[in-house]
């Protein structure tokens, strides 16, 4: 028995000092494999319990258990400390200077029609009005019925408006939800309703989903003239200059009387015979409007002996064609992202 225990001595003195002068993770592993890895010099030394006396194994298999108790508790504190140096290392190594500046990111572009909508929520809000949102799946009561529109009207057929098979429909128009705000805030009501709609057409001006802003004010004494003002000052302030402006008699079952605004040619000002945005005609068509038609403020709860008002749609997609002199809708919605970072979109 003392000559097992002069063995294990031996091996703690050499683990001693291979465990002082193990100084890395590695070569703290390399440690504890040489001496309680499986051919070890503990484990090893283990092996031989089989040889000696019955009466000695006890004490020997406690003495070396022991022994290898101790050598895992000093190789874990060990790792502690080898882990914590070479954290403390490599955070030397990379340390991070909060105070430097950010390095420069890339950033992405507005899209044309977000941009345009943007710029025109902000122009009429300079005007007096607010933003009203609604929901795209709509019923045919706040789509058709209660905009004047009866059921005979082309607007409800089948190749014009998706429906689903609950009746639902995504919406036509945004004028909805000018419906449902004279139901929510009644009269006076100031208001632009901006949002995507859905139609049954695609070419290269039209999209079966496009933008669409209309706007709504309903007062007391209001005229077609404080209609064409307002009209009048938004497409100034959109195209950064003074524009002609002529109207046009024109039909829609919820406004009375119905006209459609015209514009002079952003491009040529009708200077241009051949210019391929007017195509020689020197007007563009940008807004369909009219005074609210006395059914529609019924059906708003509004009453149209004591309130009367305004309003209009403009395409959005249509704007941001003349504004940025696009010829082709369908660049816009293909998802050419370097054609839209590149700047010829803006």
């Amino acid at each position: 028995m003392t000559s097992i225990l002069g063995e294990l001595e031996i091996i703690e003195k050499n683990f001693a000092e291979r465990l002082s002068g193990a100084a890395s993770s590695d070569e703290l592993q390399q440690v504890k494999v040489a001496f309680l890895g499986k051919k070890g010099s503990l484990t090893s030394f283990l092996k031989k319990l089989g040889s000696l006396p019955t009466e000695e194994r006890p004490a020997a298999g406690e003495a070396i258990n022991s022994l290898r108790d101790a050598m895992e508790q000093r190789l874990a504190s060990k790792k502690t400390q080898i882990e914590e140096a070479e954290s403390a290392e490599e955070e030397r190594k990379n340390r991070l200077d909060v105070t430097l500046p950010p390095r420069s990111r890339m950033w992405g572009g507005i899209h044309p029609v977000a941009q345009l909508t943007q710029d025109v929520v902000e122009i009429l809000a300079g005007l007096g009005f607010s933003v009203a949102l609604g929901p795209e799946i709509e019923d045919d009561f706040h789509n058709f019925e209660a905009l004047n529109i009866p059921a005979s009207h082309p607007a409800r057929d089948m190749q014009d408006t998706f429906y689903f098979p609950d009746g639902k429909l995504l919406r036509t128009h945004t004028s909805p939800v000018q419906v449902r705000s004279m139901l929510r805030f009644g009269a006076p009501i100031r208001i632009v309703c901006p949002g995507k709609v859905y139609r049954r057409d695609s070419d290269p001006t039209h999209s079966p989903m496009f933008h669409q802003l209309e706007g709504l004010l309903v007062e007391k004494d209001i005229s077609v003239a404080d209609m064409k003002g307002c009209l009048e000052a938004l497409m100034e302030a959109l195209f950064g200059r003074s524009l002609k402006a002529r109207y046009r008699a024109s039909y829609f079952p919820f406004t009375e009387p119905s006209l459609e605004l015209d514009i002079e040619c952003v491009e040529c000002s009708g200077k241009n015979p051949s210019c391929r945005i007017c195509k020689g005609t020197g007007w563009l068509e940008v807004a369909g409007l009219g005074m609210v038609h006395p059914t529609v403020l019924r059906y708003g709860g509004i009453d149209p002996q004591v309130y009367n008002g305004f309003a209009w749609g403009v395409g959005l997609d249509r704007l941001a064609m003349l504004k940025y002199k696009l010829t082709d809708l369908r660049v816009l919605f293909e998802g050419n992202v370097p054609y839209l970072l590149s700047g010829r979109a803006l």
